[in-house]
């Protein structure tokens, strides 16, 4: 699994388990039998000792529900004993292919419904955990993390609610605004973010890239996305532009603001390859849009990297796009639900975030230094070089 020579000599501090809400069971299997495997090959010295219970296990998942009354009413049920574990606990709150029926009718659970259900589960655990930590890889509300009037501020009173049941620490990806994170100042934020998957996924799927200042840049969509580009420009060596989204702030459509116009501040890109990296895609129209105004500038591939994709909307406008040429490559994460339409798509590429997941989970339970998960420069470097040399790219996450 990686770096796993970190915990060598270290013990948990409590026996590890997992609770994997319905709505990211298909990540939780992979982070589970990655976590399995992880524990079959370290720390044997130690198999004998007391602290070694619970170490080595054919599964880390319990067994747990979250069900309905025909009202629509629910409550969380943990079904053993979680006394004194160290409890990790993972959902997805944009998936929304789950249902749940209320006097007869058929709903489709919202991220409200998904965080409700979280909180029964911190409830059912009544208090026996060692410790608690909430994995939402798509930061609950994070979206509205800050207000101008009179306005909800929803990520915040979340986070401050999961504090005060008990949570010790909130684990999640790209964060829409790390700084989210100063409502809950005294509790654990961790804020990981994907460029090593994102370029290992480009690099197993292109084998003629340049990386360099001549033939590649990374491309900030809006002002909001320039932390990330920036990182990921510096560590692959090359430059950095940005398109600034200039809005019509007299009308609200839709909740928001609408886009007038993509403006570019940056270099000359004529014939370079660009990579598009922002945290998500909701409905895509302001990404298709940054493509296309790219592909006018005479750019080269034009390869999009979003940890979330949640394409509301749909693939319809994206599969126009790709046929008109705006765009070569779209890459998002497992870390949120798609439809297996996406994996039909022939511009579709899946960064698989499982193993990177469970080394987290791993890491917190060992309580060892987070710097080697939350830094992945040197491991980019070691990709960059391999890849230049024509090795293959190590799959380890």
């Amino acid at each position: 699994m990686g770096k796993t020579d970190l915990l060598e000599n270290l013990m948990q501090v409590a026996p590890l388990k997992l609770i994997v809400h319905k709505s990211a069971e298909a990540l939780g299997e992979e982070v589970n039998a990655a976590l399995v495997e992880a524990r079959k090959k370290i720390n044997k010295p130690y198999s004998s000792s007391p602290a070694y219970v619970g170490y080595e296990e054919d599964s880390f998942l319990v067994d747990h529900s979250c069900p309905r009354f025909g009202s629509g009413e629910g409550k969380g049920v943990i079904n053993e004993s979680v006394r004194g574990k160290d409890i990790f606990i993972l959902a997805d709150p944009c998936n929304h292919s789950l249902t749940y029926k209320v006097n007869g009718h058929i709903n489709h659970m919202s991220p409200d419904n998904i965080y409700q259900d979280v909180k029964r589960i911190i409830a059912a655990l009544a208090g026996k955990p060692h410790r608690i930590t909430v994995i939402f890889p798509f930061l609950y509300e994070s979206r509205q993390h800050k207000k101008y009037t009179r306005e909800s501020l929803d990520a915040a009173i979340a986070l401050d609610e999961l504090m005060h049941m008990g949570v010790s620490n909130i684990v999640t990806f790209d964060a829409h605004d790390p700084k989210v994170q100063n409502s809950i100042p005294l509790s654990g934020f961790d804020n990981f973010m994907p460029h090593y998957q994102f370029l290992k996924a480009l690099m197993q799927h292109e084998n003629d890239l340049k990386i360099d200042k001549e033939h590649l840049i990374v491309i900030s969509p809006d002002e909001g996305a320039l932390d990330r580009a920036v990182y990921f420009a510096g560590v692959l060596g090359v430059d950095i532009g940005m398109f600034y989204k200039r809005r019509d702030y007299s009308k609200v459509v839709n909740g928001k603001n609408p886009i007038v116009c993509h403006e570019f501040l940056g270099e000359n890109i004529e014939g370079k390859d660009v990579i598009i990296i922002d945290d998500m895609i909701s409905s895509g129209g302001s990404m298709i849009d940054t493509a296309k105004q790219l592909k006018s500038m005479n750019a080269g591939r034009v390869y999009i990297c979003t940890t979330f994709g949640l394409f509301t909307d749909g693939f319809d406008e994206f599969d126009k796009a790709y046929e008109k040429g705006y765009f070569d490559k779209l890459i998002t994460t497992n870390l949120t639900y798609h439809d297996d339409i996406c994996k039909t798509k022939p511009y579709y590429i899946e960064a698989s975030m499982s193993m990177f997941l469970a080394r987290i989970i791993d890491f917190l339970n060992h309580d060892a230094p987070m710097s080697a998960v939350l830094t992945p420069t040197e491991k980019i470097h070691d990709a960059i070089l391999d890849y230049n040399e024509g090795k293959n790219i190590n799959l380890e996450n």
